[in-house]
Order: structure tokens, then sequence, then C-alpha cells
């Protein structure tokens, strides 16, 4: 069957997310006179990352709320349990300022999501929330772009289940052989769109990573993709850009 659509993962393959928050971290704590206190900006930046994936892991189980994971986070960070939920929230948002002032798409997104838009649907599949992507999706101009806008913690099950990858095709109302998924993680994103029938295709924008998972297709620009798609090689005949 040929590929009908594409779904996409939004940070860091649509949505330079990576850049972004090392960007709002690093100014974060330039404004609260913090930047001797974790060594250097990256290792800064790998504790925040540590302890937000945790927090973000255990909502995205049903546990806590959205508001508390963000609080949890700002107290652990900051090694101040006692911090009130108000204070938090204050020390957060005022992240969250200096993080949104350096969102940005990267430079191959909105040229590929031009040359495709003829000839393929499109829909987005995110591990994040709706109340996240959906406003940072509006904000970068893409939000329009996408039939469908699916996300794990209203979905219930997160990528690389399968379940999740399906739900995105039933939004879209297509099976799984006729969906391509699009995602920057070789095992969350490309092994679990492959092992649910898709198309599996990883962005890997840093090159050296790997071969990625057998039966994935490993792009390094989004420029390749729509030959990727014209080909349809998910059936193992090697191409250019594998």
């Amino acid at each position: 069957m040929p590929i009908r659509a594409v779904l996409w993962d939004i940070d860091d393959t649509l949505f330079d997310y990576t850049g972004a928050d090392a960007a709002g971290l690093v100014r974060q704590l330039e404004t609260e006179e913090l930047t001797d206190r974790y060594g250097t900006p990256a290792q800064a930046l790998a504790l925040w990352r540590e302890i937000t994936d945790r927090h973000w892991a255990r909502f995205a189980a049903g546990e806590g709320t959205f508001q508390g994971q963000r609080q949890e986070r700002v107290r652990e960070f900051l090694e101040q349990p006692g911090m009130t939920a108000d204070e938090a929230d204050a020390w957060f948002d005022r992240y969250i300022e200096h993080y949104r002032a350096a969102w940005a798409v990267f430079p191959d997104v909105v040229p590929v999501l031009d040359a495709l838009a003829a000839g393929y649907r499109h829909g987005v599949l995110s591990n994040s929330s709706t109340v996240n992507q959906d406003p940072k999706l509006r904000h970068l101009g893409l939000r329009d772009r996408f039939e469908v806008l699916v996300c794990a913690v209203e979905l219930g099950v997160s990528k690389p289940e399968a379940a999740a990858f399906l739900a995105a095709c039933e939004a879209l109302g297509l099976p799984p052989a006729e969906v391509a998924y699009v995602g920057d993680q070789p095992e969350i994103d490309a092994r679990g769109a492959r092992d649910a029938g898709l198309l599996a295709v990883w962005i890997d924008r840093d090159g050296g990573r790997g071969p990625g998972p057998d039966g994935a297709h490993r792009i390094e620009g989004l420029d390749q993709l729509p030959e990727l798609l014209a080909g349809d090689t998910r059936f193992g005949a090697r191409s250019g850009i594998r």
C-alpha cells in the first residue's frame, strides 16, 4: 500500500526543544543568580533534564497533576523541598518565559511540509500533553498543518507502545501500513512505529548515532523525506538515505 499520511513527533523533530530548553535554563540561572551553583551550563541542563524526565514519566503514568509535577521539578532542582506551591509556580513561570523566547522550528520543517502538502495528510503523535503541544504548535505557526493532534497524556498510553501509534492512525482513519511516522528517538519513535506496522523514519539530526533499528529508515535532514516516502522502501530495499 502507498503511504497516504505522515505522523510527526514534535520535540526535537519539528521543534528545537533541546535548543530552547538549554537557552531558557541558562537565562533563568543568570537572572536568578544561580549560574555558579551547578558547575557548567551543560551540567545544570543535564540535571534539569533528568529531573524533568523522571517527574514527567510519573505524571504520564497517572501520578499527580500537571502543575504538581512542575512544582516538584523546581523543588528538587533547587534542593528546596519546603518551597510552597506558589513559590515553585512563580519560579517555573519565569523559566517558561525564557524558554518560550527561544522557541523555533528547525529550518527544514516548513519546506518539507510545503513539499508534502499536496500528496500526504499530516498528523501529530506526541508523548506530551495537548495542553503543552497545542499552544506550542500554534505559536510556531504549525497547528493548521495537522489534521489531528494525539497526545499520550490524554490518550492514556505512550510511545513506544503500539497502541499509541494505532490510536493516531485511527484518528486519521487509515491503517498503519499507509502511515509513516517521523521522530528523533530511535527506540521510542522508530522502533515503536515499526513494531506497530507503520513506515518508521528516524531523523538523526546529529548524525553518527548508528544505523537505527532494523526495518526503520534513518535520515539526517527532512529534505531527504520526500524521496523516501515516494520510494517506500520499508520492506528492506536499501536507499541512499538509510
